[in-house]
């Protein structure tokens, strides 16, 4: 049943990522296990999951005392373990990124989190990253600041996919789909082969309702408390409208002729947050074609147990997406404040989790293990 589920859930037009990553995950045969039998045909990573992967330990013991012995610096250390790793996973997604043309088979790395709004460090940073990793199928993901924006442009334009992520609102996605096709203009002018750029756009999905839902919990009245849990698939869904539109248009057509591939939504922040939801409340309400959804395992698990696929849930859902995203306003929850608050809280809790992948790595240097 689990295997029919995922693979319903697929052949729906979802790719299904995994949001997880450790080295135990690829040396104990469990990351080929959910390729096989979980229709897992990508990874996505964070400084939190390489932090909980470091202090579990496990796999890392021999590096972490080769680079001790060497007199590595932490963010030395920090890059090496990292890209080790999604190497490592490149590899094992490379099949399934052969397969599938390069649309799917791939690892996510993140830039420094503290680049966030600094552009030419961003991109300075992607440039690492794609050079260290060295596999067609890496990803490098970078925030859609504003300061974002622009090292998106200039990455794509270098022959790098990229994975944006911290996209919150409908404007900021229609920026990053426009970064995306500017830098595929750019590419074509320095002449790289576009067929070999890919890109996600990450929309984050459960974080917007748990911070609408607080507000919500304080106006307190009937109506407010209808609108609990609507307002995070109602914005991606809008988000999927955008990107049908944007796909329509000539200057995407152009590109599409010379060999380019469109840029996915992802819908991340997949894992539901608030326990009276159902668990696979962001997969089942998320289903169309040509979309990724990256997965903590708890939420694969509980689809590949219980999810139902029945028909695209996206499409032909604008008015009353549009509808809810009005109510809110009506009640005095500005969308704009909303996101506003989602973006800067996104970029502090990235920061604080490299701090924490950076305090992890120090003391296990200090260690010598």
């Amino acid at each position: 049943m689990s295997a029919n589920r995922l693979a319903a859930l697929s052949e729906a037009g979802v790719s299904i990522w995994l949001d997880d990553l450790s080295r135990q995950l690829i040396t104990s045969g469990e990351l080929s296990r959910r390729i096989e039998e979980d229709s897992v045909v990508g990874v996505t990573t964070n400084p939190t999951i390489f932090a909980g992967a470091l202090a579990d330990g496990e796999g890392y013991e021999e590096q972490i005392a080769e680079l001790s012995t060497s007199g590595a610096s932490v963010d030395e250390a920090i890059l090496a373990i990292t890209t080790d790793d999604v190497r490592r996973a490149c590899d094992v997604f490379m099949p399934a990124y052969e397969a599938s043309g390069g649309v799917d088979g791939r690892v996510s790395l993140e830039v420094d989190p503290g680049l966030a709004h600094d552009t030419a460090g961003t991109l300075e940073s992607a440039e690492v990253l794609w050079r260290t990793v060295d596999r067609p199928n890496l990803l490098v993901k970078i925030p859609a600041t504003d300061e974002g924006l622009p090292a998106i442009t200039q990455a794509v334009a270098k022959g790098i996919s990229v994975n944006v992520t911290l996209v919150f609102s409908l404007d900021r996605y229609r920026g990053v789909l426009n970064a995306f096709l500017t830098g595929l203009e750019q590419a074509r002018e320095h002449g790289l082969d576009l067929s070999g750029i890919h890109s996600v756009a990450s929309f984050f999905i459960s974080r917007l309702d748990s911070e609408v839902d607080s507000r919500l919990d304080e106006i307190g009245t009937e109506e407010a408390r209808a609108l609990k849990g609507r307002a995070a698939l109602a914005n991606a869904r809008l988000a999927y409208q955008a990107f049908t539109e944007v796909r329509d248009t000539p200057r995407w057509q152009t590109l599409a002729d010379d060999g380019a591939h469109m840029q996915r939504p992802l819908w991340a922040s997949t894992g539901v947050k608030n326990p009276d939801y159902p668990d696979t409340l962001y997969v089942t309400g998320l289903v169309t074609r040509d979309v990724v959804n990256t997965m903590p395992a708890a939420t694969l698990e509980a689809f590949a147990d219980h999810g139902e696929v029945e028909g695209d849930t996206a499409v032909g859902e604008a008015a009353d997406s549009e509808a809810v995203l009005d109510d809110l306003e009506r009640l005095g929850i500005a969308y704009a404040d909303v996101i506003a608050t989602l973006e800067r809280e996104g970029v502090e809790k990235f920061a604080a989790s490299w701090e924490e992948l950076t305090q992890t790595v120090r003391r296990a240097l200090e260690r010598g293990e």
